[in-house]
């Protein structure tokens, strides 16, 4: 292990008062560039999968495309400096989880992945933790998973004039599409589905986007994280589409639980009408990164199937509310209506 030569106090929650009203953070997060439906790169704005379109050279944005022999594959990449000089291998298989899960969510498996370490000095010691410590967690998570690992590559660009860069590791994840008709898409689809939360709830805004804009809490432990959780969702998930019984499924990200239901509800202009969990702090369920969270839309009739099964997974989960025509409500208070949440409209 590195040696922390610094004194630092940890980060707790309680460090952090609960707040009364969460009105503020809604609509102080909102201007968030990494939240805020205004980023042209954000998932606010992807309509999601078009099957008509699949057939096409086009790639759509949810990264699933169809190549000239006419396969279905899909594509993600995704980048992370938290605490890699402090915890490499953690770090690491948190960045796959995350790959992982996106791509499971639109009935995609993943089949192998490449990294990239970027921003470290290989002449200190603490660049060689990192580097060992992710070389170790990719290897860890790809297996778990049962991804090949196609390439991993170390670039040394550091430069001790360019003053202090975050070391950065990015991973790109190829995966394959077995059924087009199976292929889901992130956004609600009707009105009256119901809502289900697979995974746990934690108590957590470590390295959240609400602890770290909103409260400017820089420095932070990772999110609350068990790779063998991810391994058990990811199976759970296949099974729930293979059977017919989700219509919509996006793993909880940026933003937490409230802005995961936002990229979900916006392409189509829908709502929803949920209940927090009063063992919980509003602002850890709502706004919290933990991992090991998928949410899924579940069809009215479908409701009982989909309980039936989960049961038999002994993995947590958890009615969180229903889709709505568009108006916002967190435990009967109305936040307005979904298409009038760009602060800039």
């Amino acid at each position: 292990m590195a040696e922390v030569t610094e004194n630092k106090e940890v980060f707790s929650i309680d460090q952090i008062e609960e707040p009364k009203d969460i009105h503020d953070i809604v609509f102080n997060l909102m201007v968030n560039p990494n939240l805020a439906p205004v980023n042209y790169f954000n998932d606010f704005s992807d309509e999601g999968v078009q099957l008509e379109n699949l057939a096409s050279d086009e790639t759509d944005d949810s990264g699933i495309f169809t190549t000239d022999s006419g396969d279905l594959m899909s594509m993600t990449t995704h980048a992370f400096h938290h605490h890699l000089e402090r915890d490499p291998q953690t770090a690491t298989e948190i960045l796959i989880s995350r790959a992982a899960r996106r791509m499971i969510c639109f009935g995609a498996k993943p089949q192998a992945v490449s990294a990239f370490l970027y921003h470290i000095n290989i002449a200190d010691p603490n660049g060689q933790f990192i580097a060992s410590g992710a070389k170790k967690g990719l290897e860890n998570a790809a297996e778990k998973f049962g991804i090949k690992v196609s390439d991993r590559k170390i670039r040394f660009d550091y430069f001790s004039n360019h003053g202090p860069v975050l070391p950065t590791i990015i991973i790109s994840m190829m995966g394959s599409v077995k059924d087009k008709e199976k292929v889901l898409t992130h956004h609600f689809k009707s009105k009256g589905n119901n809502i289900f939360v697979l995974g746990k709830s934690h108590e957590c805004i470590n390295s959240s986007e609400y602890l770290e804009f909103y409260h400017e809490v820089g420095d932070s432990p990772l999110p609350v994280f068990n790779l063998d959780v991810e391994v058990k969702l990811h199976q759970a998930m296949d099974a729930l589409i293979e059977k017919g019984l989700i219509t919509s499924a996006s793993p909880v990200g940026k933003g937490g639980l409230f802005f995961s239901l936002m990229r979900a509800g916006m392409p189509a202009g829908l709502g929803f009408d949920i209940t927090t969990d009063a063992e919980i702090r509003r602002d850890a369920f709502l706004f919290g990164e933990a991992m090991g969270r998928l949410i899924v839309g579940v069809p009215q009739e479908k409701a009982d199937d989909f309980v039936d099964y989960m049961q038999t997974t002994k993995i947590p989960f958890f009615a969180l509310g229903h889709i709505t025509r568009g108006e916002i409500r967190i435990d009967d208070e109305s936040f307005g209506f979904i298409d009038k949440m760009n602060p800039l409209a």
